[in-house]
This record gives structure tokens, C-alpha cells and sequence, in this order.
């Protein structure tokens, strides 16, 4: 089993957001070591590569496995719908490959320390 990561964001028009997010994959994939065979990412909208295209370009590589990791804070609409069914495509075009979404971002149990590291010491 090739097992990939695609970390996925909702995209903007500001290419600089988009960038952020490139580099934050490139910055997963050197902390990563062997634990996945491909990291990449994919956006909801406005920004390439959607989400069906990022998905593709790792199966192309090999994957057999891809975890979709959104990278949200919320359950909105897009965790909750959009992304499942941009998911849902790909799945139908690729039987043999199991793609699964995990948990978005904001559930993850590090959070809460997260904040207060970033918010930092006040005074």
C-alpha cells in the first residue's frame, strides 16, 4: 500500500494565502520522514490544484491510499458537504484506491496549546 497525504485549504484570490499553504505542505512533508509516501495539497476554490486534481496527481505517482486532511477550524459547509463531495468524485473514477477524510484541523486534541504557544506570554 503507497499511502499519500493531500492537506486540503479553501483557496484565495490572494496568491500569497495560496503560497502560505504550499510552503506549510513542503514544511509537513520534511517533518514527515517515511510515514507517507507523497504530501501535497489541493484547494476547495479559487486557486489550483482543486481538490480532484491534487487527488489525481498522487494516484499518478502511485498511491494507493490517500488521507484528505482539511485544513479548516470548523465544520462549516465546506468540511461538512463540499469537500466530501469533491472527495466522493474521484473515489467513483478510482475504486481500487481508498481515499478517506480525516478529521479537520480544528478538532485536533493540539489545539488548545496551539493557540496559547501563538498567543504567547501576556505582558
Amino acid at each position: 500500500m503507497i499511502h499519500a497525504l493531500l492537506v486540503v485549504a479553501h483557496g484565495s484570490r490572494r496568491a500569497e494565502s495560496n503560497d502560505e499553504v504550499r510552503a506549510l505542505t513542503d514544511r509537513v512533508r520534511e517533518s514527515a520522514g517515511d510515514r507517507f509516501a507523497a504530501i501535497d495539497c489541493a484547494f476547495l476554490e479559487l486557486a489550483p490544484p482543486s481538490i480532484p486534481d491534487g487527488l489525481e496527481r498522487l494516484i499518478e505517482r502511485g498511491a494507493t491510499h490517500v488521507t484528505v486532511l482539511p485544513y479548516f477550524l470548523a465544520a462549516g459547509r465546506h468540511v461538512a458537504e463540499d469537500i466530501p463531495a469533491e472527495v466522493e468524485q474521484t473515489r467513483t473514477m478510482h475504486p481500487n484506491v481508498t481515499i478517506e477524510i480525516a478529521p479537520y484541523l480544528g478538532t485536533s486534541e493540539a489545539m488548545p496549546g496551539l493557540l496559547l504557544e501563538t498567543a504567547g506570554t501576556p505582558g
